[in-house]
């Protein structure tokens, strides 16, 4: 019998369990997936959630019914599935994942071959009708569902984007939010010279610290906590999957993501003059001026990973970045990973011998920002038309690729409807002024505030 499935997001599958997503939904999205690809081999991974297991089971059996291979590399983190289906050249990759959501929430990833991203405009909504349909696809003959170990060359990967020699001895704190994130730190440990501090390591699908996102103020308290009480280094905390890893300096202070997209692009184009470089239009001033300073090209794309690694693509760019903590790499399949970047900044404290602050404090100064605000709005494309009305006369430049980008001499600002959130995003940043920074954030708030 048909169904109407309400999980179906922008980027992924994601609902409350049992009534968004359950068993039953997860096999049609398997059995529906393997006939939208063609596929004859998936690679399948899942996160530490309680549902996860019986949410991968379902799936596997929607792929095997199908008639397609599953390639099941047990328990991990988004970024795995990017690794296995590219390594293992499968047609597809599946993660069971709901990533920084409530302990009852889950979801579903999905990629192609060359772990090319499956959005709502390159295959999602097909996929959804297809599993809301009446008739399931039945292979000649039943998959096969098999267990694929790939950690140890997981980890190697992980380890070549650093020199190990370059390597010293520093103090990290760690925080996987008792996510998925531990196993991986417990294979790297032993190849790295660093003293790890562990918070909520352990996974714990109950989450009993609070739901894994960094994002969330009151949940950096543990970390910036141990990195005080260490005399840490630097501290990284990710969310339940991984795929996004947010910093704290020396100091317990939280580093903007925005700030970490230039230090990891003036790392990676060092003796690499012409490479691209990718940027969303959320905040850009600090990372075009960084990049062209080091030899690098910018190249703006629309927010969103499926936009990001569609543009990384195309012109073969060397690194992405995200302010919103995403971090994507040529060598890591056009992919993002939330491992490969903490790696990177370490790497850059032991060469450089600096502090964590004195890397980004100038960036800090220099492009003072608002930091990401949401706001509900009645409606978002009204509140969008309402801003630009008010600002673009008098601006420098206006850019739509992604929601409105009005700049002026000294402060400029986006505003985007979110495409995974019933919210409107706000990001502010000024040249080298804060107080005006402060009061053009407070002015649009007040205006957008004034449309509920």
């Amino acid at each position: 019998m048909s169904i109407t499935i309400d999980s179906f997001k922008a980027y992924d599958v994601r609902g409350r369990i049992p009534d968004q997503l359950n068993a039953d939904i997860a096999y049609r999205i398997g059995n529906a997936t393997a006939e939208f690809l063609g596929a004859k081999s998936v690679v399948l991974c899942r996160d530490i959630r309680h549902s996860s297991d019986e949410l991968a089971a379902a799936v596997a059996r929607g792929l095997t019914e199908a008639g397609c291979d599953v390639l099941d590399i047990g328990v991990g983190g988004t970024e795995m599935v990017y690794f296995g289906t590219s390594e293992l050249g499968a047609d597809g990759g599946i993660m069971v994942t709901a990533s920084h959501n409530p302990a009852d929430y889950n979801g579903l990833k999905m990629v192609r071959a060359e772990s090319k991203p499956i959005s709502g405009d390159t295959g999602l909504e097909d996929i959804r009708r297809i599993a809301e349909g009446d008739e399931r696809l039945a292979g000649d003959a039943p998959g096969e569902h098999r267990n694929v170990d790939v950690t140890e060359d997981y980890i190697a990967k992980l380890l070549s984007f650093v020199d190990a020699g370059a390597l010293k001895d520093l103090e990290i704190v760690v925080n996987a939010g008792n996510g998925a994130a531990g196993p991986t730190l417990d294979l790297l440990e032993p190849h790295l010279p660093f003293r790890f501090h562990k918070v909520h390591h352990e996974p714990n699908g109950d989450f009993p610290n609070g739901v894994p996102n960094p994002m969330i103020v009151e949940n950096r308290a543990p970390t910036i906590d141990a990195i005080r009480e260490s005399g840490a280094d630097l501290g990284i905390a990710w969310d339940g999957d991984f795929d996004r890893c947010f910093f704290f300096d020396e100091n317990g202070r939280f580093i903007e993501g925005y700030y970490l997209v230039g230090l990891l692009a003036q790392s990676l184009l060092a003796g690499r003059q012409g490479e691209a470089v990718i940027y969303d239009p959320r905040l850009v001033w600090n990372t075009i001026e960084t990049v062209q300073a080091h030899g690098g090209r910018p190249v703006q794309s629309k927010s969103g990973h499926s936009f990001i690694k569609e543009v990384m693509r195309k012109e073969d760019a060397i690194y992405g970045g995200e302010m919103s903590a995403h971090h994507y790499f040529r060598d890591f399949y056009y992919s993002d990973s939330g491992m490969v970047p903490w790696l990177l900044v370490a790497q850059v404290l032991c060469e450089s011998g600096a502090s964590f602050s004195s890397l980004v404090d100038a960036a800090m100064e220099k492009f003072p920002t608002s930091g990401e605000i949401n706001r509900e709005v009645p409606d978002a494309a009204a509140a969008i038309r309402l801003i630009r009305d008010r600002y673009e006369s008098d601006a420098l430049s206006v850019d739509t690729t992604d929601g409105v980008s009005i700049a002026f001499e000294d402060w400029r600002f986006n505003l985007r409807a979110s495409n995974t959130e019933p919210v409107i995003r706000l990001n502010v940043e000024s040249r080298g002024n804060t107080p005006l920074m402060e009061d053009k954030r407070d002015e649009l708030l007040a205006l957008l505030d004034g449309l509920g």
